[in-house]
């Protein structure tokens, strides 16, 4: 038996744009084992949301498009899966929570009917079992007043409640795999700190393996086992939280780690990576980073490195480590 949850192997994705076919994912590999938490990281646009979408077969079509690669759940390549079978596995094995919990709810109806539909839908339970079903996630994820809460509508609670109800919608089914896109995004350090604790403690009681997809290395610090670095839709960096953070390889993630603030830092002023991540479609040839990378040599432009291993499970992207 393997304990391989989840494998993603060549994955290309493209988008279909005025300006002809665009590739925003580019071959990315990666794995979850059961009961992992996995952080993906990298600056906005650099395909991390697109990835996560894609194991869900969420990604729009059109304009988006897998060109190619697999993505197996439990040996099961979901590319080549039925819708049918796709819903079965959406909620009950795969469940996702979604950057901005305003828009992920539907405004019309109420909290309890939301999270009513996902286990009716995978348990065929009674409307009364899952009526309470329904308070009882609301209480598992420290939601106060669970039984008039099921009765509220979406805009009626704050940014985090709403959080937490997207949790509870995610785990009501028990998932195997969590996939969670940017989960603390727009809340206050508060409620940030109770939403990577819930996660924590669903993680550790239930054994749910997460996905956790961020630009915030704190957070991946906090919580993570493994770390998958994402620059312009290539992996350049991944390893063990512990190793990457005290011993990053890659330019880009040295990069990201000085990017962030300390309580006794004396500096004026925050370090930054200077330039932009590229367009999809303006990638190049070389390295993607090189045209923003303090050492990059000539070879870095017109070359793409291969990710190497440079110590026990510890891989980087550059020609400096291999």
């Amino acid at each position: 038996m393997t304990d391989k949850l989840l494998e993603v192997k060549g994955l290309r994705i493209h988008f279909l744009t005025e300006q002809g076919e665009i590739p925003a994912v580019d071959e990315v590999d990666l794995e979850i084992k059961k009961g992992e938490i996995l952080g993906i990281v990298g600056e906005s646009g650099c395909g991390k949301s697109v990835t996560s979408l894609s194991i869900m077969k969420l990604v729009p079509s059109p304009p988006g498009k897998i060109v190619e690669g697999a993505i197996l759940f439990k040996g099961e390549d979901l590319i080549s899966a039925s819708e049918k079978r796709l819903r079965q596995i959406r909620g009950k094995e795969i469940a996702m929570i979604f950057q901005e919990p305003m828009t992920s709810l539907n405004p019309v109806y109420t909290i309890g009917n939301q999270i009513r539909e996902t286990v009716k839908l995978h348990h065929r339970y009674s409307k009364k079992k899952a009526n309470q079903h329904a308070i009882d996630m609301l209480k598992k994820v420290g939601i106060p007043r669970p039984e008039q809460i099921i009765h509220e509508y979406p805009h009626q609670l704050s940014g985090g409640m709403r959080q937490r109800v997207m949790i509870a919608m995610a785990m009501s089914c028990d998932p195997e795999l969590l996939i969670a896109d940017e989960p603390t995004t727009a809340l206050d350090v508060t409620i940030q700190a109770q939403i990577l604790d819930l996660m924590r403690e669903l993680n550790q009681s239930q054994g749910t393996a997460i996905m956790l997809i961020t630009h915030d290395l704190g957070v991946v610090a906090e919580l993570c086992d493994r770390v998958i670095v994402m620059y312009a839709g290539k992996v350049v960096e991944q390893g063990g939280v512990r190793a990457i953070l005290k011993n990053p390889q890659h330019p880009y993630t040295k990069g990201l780690i000085q990017s962030i603030p300390h309580w006794n830092n004396q500096r004026e002023r925050l370090y930054s990576i200077p330039g932009n991540v590229p367009t999809p479609g303006e990638w190049g040839n070389g390295c993607r980073f090189a045209p923003r990378c303090e050492l990059a040599m000539n070879k870095c432009l017109k070359q793409m490195p291969e990710l190497t291993e440079v110590e026990l499970a510890h891989h980087s992207r550059c020609w400096l480590s291999s």
